[in-house]
């Protein structure tokens, strides 16, 4: 059985803009992905609202910095197959002033400590697939933490590319799904089942190559 983590913010966890909770589990992209891949999988959700990719957050809480929570998780979880890293829309709320090139380089260093670990099978280290978050949309402008945020989320797919072509998979979500007009930050149904499917497609593929 292969193992997939997958390390992500409030679009892993679910979050719904219509009613500000937690979509129903069947409806999120993980969920999706575990029923695609079938009984040979073992499809691992560790999504957590709020949660940035390397940086503290001084307001809503520094336990959100992914960095300080990965390398427990993996081990958590090991041996595992592959993460997925579904990260870096937070990195884009104002308090931090940060670019999109900065938010990949964030990324950047949680590929390195996968990477850098002994938790993937035979103690080596898992495969890591980054997915490029799609970029934000009008409506966002309107949570007044995310001012700023459509222009620089634009750049997302070229900075992560630069930044981690050659070391990790990449996939560029803004090809297959785009943010809820609710809100313009997370998923709607539709978007969490395309991406399920696509990430399950993809997948395979990979494992084809191992």
């Amino acid at each position: 059985m292969k193992t997939i983590l997958c390390f992500g913010d409030s679009n892993t966890w679910g979050y719904n803009p219509k009613t500000k909770t937690r979509y129903e589990k069947d409806i999120i992209w993980t969920s999706i992905l575990k029923e695609r891949l079938g009984g040979d999988y073992e499809v691992i959700c560790e999504g957590l609202n709020g949660r940035t990719t390397v940086w503290d957050d001084p307001i809503e809480g520094e336990y959100r910095n992914g960095k300080r929570y990965l390398l427990p998780c993996i081990h958590t979880h090991k041996p595992i197959d592959l993460v997925i890293l579904f990260l870096g829309s937070n990195d884009l709320k104002q308090r931090f002033s940060l670019k999109a090139v900065d938010v990949a380089k964030g990324v950047e260093t949680l590929v390195k400590i996968i990477k850098g670990s002994d938790t993937g099978p035979d103690m080596q280290s898992p495969e890591v697939l980054v997915i490029i978050p799609p970029p934000m949309i009008e409506g966002v402008e309107d949570i007044s933490i995310m001012c700023g945020g459509i222009e620089k989320s634009l750049n997302f797919s070229k900075e992560f590319q630069t930044v981690l072509q050659e070391q990790c998979y990449l996939m560029d979500s803004s090809k297959i799904i785009r943010s809820s007009k609710i809100d313009g930050l997370h998923l709607d149904p539709e978007s969490h089942k395309k991406l399920g499917l696509c990430v399950s497609d993809y997948i395979r593929d990979i494992f084809k190559t191992m």
